[in-house]
């Protein structure tokens, strides 16, 4: 039986992606209200009992709306999952700097922006949790993604830096590092050519095969490590620590 504790609060950014969907989906199964943001619709389905920002969280001035709104709604937040993220692959010397900046607004500035905003509401609930979504690319990566791995590696020094600047507070600042998991930005990346295949089903089959578990990660199990790190219940002793879920990928040498 999935444990319910009522009235604890999170919100999430990039709530209407592929892991954004299953995130936000768990925690209401284990009963929590979910703020959802994201630059998308996330469509009619969002929980009844929620609220739903559609917003740009790499704007700061759309940041700022965001969490007026969130005030409005709530004087505390129990936890914030930092998952919205913009992934461009180019090669490193066509990436220019709009590009650049881009990403890192999304994937970096909008974390350390959101954090500050969030810090008096997690206050307010006397403690709670931060769970920055990063990605594998932030410690082995691949050619034409340099943004995205640049953006991805800051948020693993950041996560640490929160996590000792907010302990006096009992706010716990963990990291989830994905490996390839099935979601439109996965879909969308393996565009760029390094792995093999005509079709896209024959790249994903190809990126499987390249886990040790032999496939490639579904949404729902990221959603739950997320859901781990950000429970008080089940990760209190975390924190300032980097949780990589990609199906054994980066224990294996690239030379075997």
């Amino acid at each position: 039986m999935s444990e319910k504790i009522e009235n604890r609060i999170v919100l999430i950014t990039g709530a209407a992606g592929g892991i954004g969907r299953a995130t936000v989906s768990l925690f209401v199964e284990r009963g929590w209200r979910v703020i959802g943001v994201d630059r998308q619709s996330f469509g009619e389905d969002f929980p009844v009992e929620g609220l739903f920002i559609q917003a740009d969280i790499s704007e700061p001035a759309q940041l700022e709306g965001i969490y007026e709104k969130t005030r409005a709604y709530t004087g505390q937040l129990n936890a914030v999952i930092h998952n919205a993220a913009l992934q461009i692959a180019k090669p490193l010397i066509e990436t220019t700097a709009e590009e650049w900046d881009a990403v890192m607004a999304s994937n970096l500035r909008s974390v350390f922006l959101g954090a500050k905003l969030a810090y008096p509401l997690l206050k307010a609930a006397g403690g709670g949790a931060i769970v920055n979504v990063s990605s594998v690319h932030a410690v082995a990566t691949s050619a034409n993604i340099a943004a995205y791995a640049a953006s991805k590696g800051g948020l693993l020094a950041l996560t640490r830096a929160m996590a000792i600047e907010f302990a006096p507070d009992n706010i716990r600042v963990n990291a989830i590092l994905p490996g390839a998991v099935d979601t439109p930005m996965l879909r969308a990346g393996l565009n760029r050519g390094h792995v093999g295949g005509e079709t896209i089903y024959d790249r994903l089959e190809n990126l499987a095969r390249k886990t040790v578990n032999g496939r490639i990660g579904k949404p729902e199990e990221i959603a739950h490590a997320i859901y781990f790190l950000a429970d008080d219940t089940q990760s209190s002793f975390m924190t300032g620590q980097a949780l990589i879920v990609d199906g054994g990928a980066t224990a294996r040498l690239s030379t075997e």
